[in-house]
């Protein structure tokens, strides 16, 4: 099913990360976020679209949708999508298309709406079907998105300090020292050191964090487990909000890069993805430019 929102669709192959691994997320390691207090709603002008009034309810309504630096920019990002959504709708009456609703791979159902939306939309855009000289000049352009990510096998000895005091930050660093002289580069005395000191639960696998990729670890250890050499134990405790940590990395396994046959497929669907949001991106523009849109600016993308 394809996006309703076309203004802003973008390919995004990034995916958010934990601070930490799974085994770390308690005990010492992390928590539950406290929940912010749910601010006013803002409101910032009338929008219309042929006459018909988005009201302000709605506009809050869809705010969270709209994740944005500041009230004004979320408010215009919901106001833009529910009139490009209006619009949508007008002009799918205007010709009369009836759609049945349709269910995604969770078993949701579309509404009446979004399904005569959807064969609208699926009616006027017709992307372009790249070929393989395209799709091997995209891969050749954009090397390092096709290579599977470096695997560091670590473990580590969190050091929690005991209060948020200056002097019990210190005292834990000492601790941290301490026990890191002791063990060194030894693997053995490592993981001992684990299971005897550290507040994370990987305690109980001597400190092991298992296979990790870049991004599924708070910043302060991954960059120092990326820089370390086999088989090697940082040289000091690292901090982090979540106390000190001391870091060995047993090995790393290299990324490699995938080759085009393997690739090509997706590329291919991509720039297919890219063609349907371009063109849907103009065919809103056209039904905006022909009728009478007020309080937003469809096609703005600033």
């Amino acid at each position: 099913m394809r996006r309703l929102d076309v203004i802003n669709i973008e390919a995004d192959e990034n995916r958010p990360a934990p601070a930490m691994p799974s085994a770390c997320e308690t005990g010492g390691c992390g928590g539950p976020a406290e929940l912010a207090p749910t601010p006013e709603l803002p409101s910032f002008g009338e929008v219309s679209v042929n006459g018909v009034e988005i009201s302000p309810e709605a506009i809050a309504q869809e705010i969270q949708h709209h994740p944005a630096a500041s009230p004004k920019e979320a408010w215009r990002e919901a106001a833009r999508a529910l009139a490009v959504r209006e619009l949508l709708l007008q002009e799918a009456r205007r010709l009369e298309l009836e759609a049945e609703p349709e269910e995604d791979e969770a078993g949701a159902r579309e509404t009446e709406e979004d399904a005569v939306v959807r064969a609208l939309l699926e009616e006027a855009v017709i992307p372009e079907t790249p070929g393989e000289a395209e799709a091997r000049r995209y891969y050749e352009a954009n090397a390092d998105r096709f290579r599977t990510a470096t695997i560091y096998e670590a473990s580590h000895i969190l050091i929690e300090p005991e209060g948020d005091s200056d002097k019990a930050w210190e005292e834990a660093l000492d601790q941290a020292r301490v026990i890191l002289q002791e063990v060194g580069n030894d693997a053995a005395s490592f993981a001992a050191a684990a299971r005897a000191y550290s507040k994370c639960p990987s305690a109980q696998q001597d400190g092991s964090l298992g296979q990790v990729r870049r991004g599924e670890l708070v910043d302060e250890v991954q960059t120092v487990i990326e820089r370390l050499a086999d088989g090697a134990t940082a040289e000091q405790p690292i901090r982090s909000r979540f106390g000190w940590h001391i870091i060995r990395l047993q090995r790393s396994i290299k990324g490699r890069e995938l080759p085009f046959e393997v690739v090509k497929d997706r590329i291919a669907d991509m720039l297919e993805a890219r063609s349907w949001s371009m063109g849907a991106v103009r065919y809103v523009a056209s039904l905006a430019e022909r009728g009478k849109v007020e309080g937003v600016v469809i096609g703005e993308t600033a």
